[in-house]
């Protein structure tokens, strides 16, 4: 595979940014990647939705008073707006002319936990979205203080339930084990104490709120520290233990580069990390510059989000149905804002398992043929199929070299799309693509697009 395709797919979901990265080399790619501006607007589709912890109140109580129509109306309207929420951020995916920020938010979302089946609160899921993307490339420590006092991470993980005599452990738990630390690096009365520095850390108007009736305000010992901490304070000393910095590295290297980073690769970095006081653009330079000298391709499985747009990208379709694409993506294994546990999706082989595989398949075939994903699939709401017939007929276009000859073709493809051939794959490709193919004939598309259907399938073209 060209390896300009490969850090293409690797920092962003398709072969759109290959050439820009070509031309201007990764390190500015990367530079201009950071520098990309933010769009701080609500979208029109949260625009009813309640923002305040007061509005919401008022809705439910209006529903609890109200008839059990009413409440099927919001639940639909709730369901209908989480599906608006998964589009505009796969638009946001495909579109970007620098698309590193949204996948570092995606990585920051699998890490960060918090659903929409556990938050239900639409608002607040996008408010707990966007502080991922406002810090995906700032500082870890910051990200963890703002993320942990989000309204839908104290609701997720049951904070709205820890008080003072009545403590629950949950956000104390993670904040150690998933979020910063990783098991093995603190013990379960840390745990214990730990939320009893969280306790009464509750829903807000913006963010989370300490509630002084249900606060816990004894003296702990934390991670080796005593005193009376809360949530900004409990996160300094957490990140002060030596052992911060190879949790999120390992992470970071499973999600861009490796299904399975070497321990010495995780440690080098995890170092520099802790060196550059865990700010996240300069670890990203120091991965993403020093692995692209490396011969690493092959080396992860890609997600469904790196499968499905790359191939809307390869077949020029223009303005994909995001609604299907995110079915599809619920079908693989990758619902965004409803992963299976406060774990996220566990990656790797969990990508490729033999029905993942067969589903991968079938897409192939239905895009090749101009088919939309997932045809006739019920989850598409009126409005949805009124603007986008997910039945109707896709315009799918393969660019390849109409001068060429069979084996041109199939090396533009294969060094397009395959980390690697041997002499059976290529026996397979001119079985299909036969030497006395003429591009002049009618019929000749279809032969390319055949062959290009055939690499899909390939376990090579699963690979990054």
């Amino acid at each position: 595979m060209d390896k300009h395709t490969l850090w293409s797919l690797r920092l962003g979901y398709s072969a759109k940014q290959a050439k820009t990265i070509e031309k201007i080399g990764l390190k500015k790619f990367l530079e201009q990647s950071f520098s990309t501006e933010l769009d701080s607007k609500i979208p029109d589709f949260l625009q009813d939705s309640p923002k305040s912890f007061q509005e919401l109140k008022e809705i439910r109580k209006t529903l609890n008073t109200g008839n059990p129509e009413a409440k099927r109306e919001m639940l639909k309207k709730d369901n209908q707006t989480s599906g608006e929420m998964k589009a505009w951020w796969i638009a946001k995916m495909n579109e970007d002319e620098f698309p590193l920020r949204e996948k570092m938010t995606c990585f920051w979302h699998n890490h960060y936990v918090a659903t929409f089946q556990k938050v239900k609160v639409n608002y607040w899921v996008f408010q707990h979205n966007q502080i991922l993307r406002e810090n995906a490339f700032g500082n870890f420590k910051t990200l963890t203080k703002k993320i942990i006092q989000s309204n839908a991470m104290v609701r997720y993980l049951d904070n709205v339930d820890n008080q003072k005599g009545k403590l629950n452990e949950n956000l104390s738990r993670e904040l150690l084990e998933l979020f910063t630390l990783g098991i093995g690096n603190y013990n379960e009365q840390d745990i214990k104490n730990g939320s009893k520095g969280l306790a009464g850390l509750g829903i807000g108007e913006e963010n989370a709120v300490y509630r002084k009736f249900f606060e816990d305000n004894e003296s702990f010992t934390y991670l080796g520290k005593n005193g009376n901490f809360k949530v900004d304070e409990m996160v300094d000393i957490i990140f002060e233990q030596p052992n911060i910095p190879y949790l999120i590295t390992r992470k970071i290297l499973k999600w861009f580069i490796y299904d399975n980073p070497k321990e010495e690769l995780v440690i080098y970095y995890g170092e520099y990390f802790k060196k550059m006081n865990f700010e996240i653009k300069p670890l990203l330079t120091k991965i993403f510059t020093e692995e692209f000298t490396k011969n690493n391709a092959g080396s992860k499985i890609k997600n469904p989000l790196e499968y499905s747009l790359q191939l809307m990208n390869e077949l020029n379709i223009t303005n994909p149905n995001g609604k299907l694409i995110a079915f599809f993506l619920k079908e693989q294994g990758m619902d965004l804002f409803n992963q299976p546990n406060v774990k996220g999706w566990d990656g790797g082989n969990s990508w490729l398992t033999s029905q993942v595989f067969l589903q991968r398949n079938n897409t192939a075939d239905l895009l090749c043929n101009g088919k939309n994903l997932n045809q006739g699939q019920k989850d598409m709401d009126e409005n949805s199929m009124k603007k986008q017939n997910p039945n109707k007929l896709l315009s799918v276009k393969l660019n390849w070299n109409k001068d060429g000859n069979n084996k041109e073709i199939i090396a533009e493809l294969s060094n397009r799309l395959l980390f690697q051939t041997d002499k059976n794959s290529q026996a397979d490709f001119e079985q299909i693509l036969k030497y006395d193919f003429d591009s002049k004939t009618d019929g000749s598309e279809n032969a390319v697009m055949r062959l290009f259907n055939f690499i899909l399938k390939t376990p090579e073209f699963q690979l990054i």
